[in-house]
This record gives structure tokens, C-alpha cells and sequence, in this order.
């Protein structure tokens, strides 16, 4: 298989969020670029794109990824 190849990798029992069609597939159905998991129940992979939010806002508010504050002198 190509490195960069277009084909779905995943397999049975893993789930997924597909958020090219909006919603939950098990194992390899959409290509790996349209999907967010493998999570371990449907209902978390149903989470998927509030699960995304909350933690974007947790690393937009962790102190060690601040980008916006001028580097410490020394």
C-alpha cells in the first residue's frame, strides 16, 4: 500500500465520525481524511465533533501553547 495512498484503513469494531457525510461508520467506510477516531463505542464517535471543540478550547487556553505572548529575555 502507498504511503499516501487514497484507500480507507480501519477495521471492524473501531468507530469513526465521518465529517465529510456527518456520521458514524464503523471501521473502514470514508477515507481516513474525512474521518475523526477510531473511538470505542458509537456513542463517543457521535461526540466526535463536540469532543474536537472542547478540547481546541483547552489548548487555546493551556498556557504552554501561548503564541501570543513575546518570547521570555535571556
Amino acid at each position: 500500500m502507498a504511503l499516501f495512498g487514497r484507500g480507507t484503513a480501519g477495521k471492524p469494531g473501531e468507530w469513526y465520525y465521518c465529517i465529510k457525510h456527518q456520521k458514524v461508520e464503523e471501521g473502514p467506510e470514508c477515507r481516513a481524511a474525512d474521518r475523526l477516531g477510531p473511538y470505542a463505542s458509537p456513542e463517543e464517535a457521535a461526540r466526535a465533533m463536540e469532543t474536537a471543540r472542547e478540547r481546541d478550547e483547552e489548548w487555546r487556553n493551556d498556557p504552554r501553547w501561548r503564541d501570543d505572548e513575546p518570547p521570555a529575555a535571556g
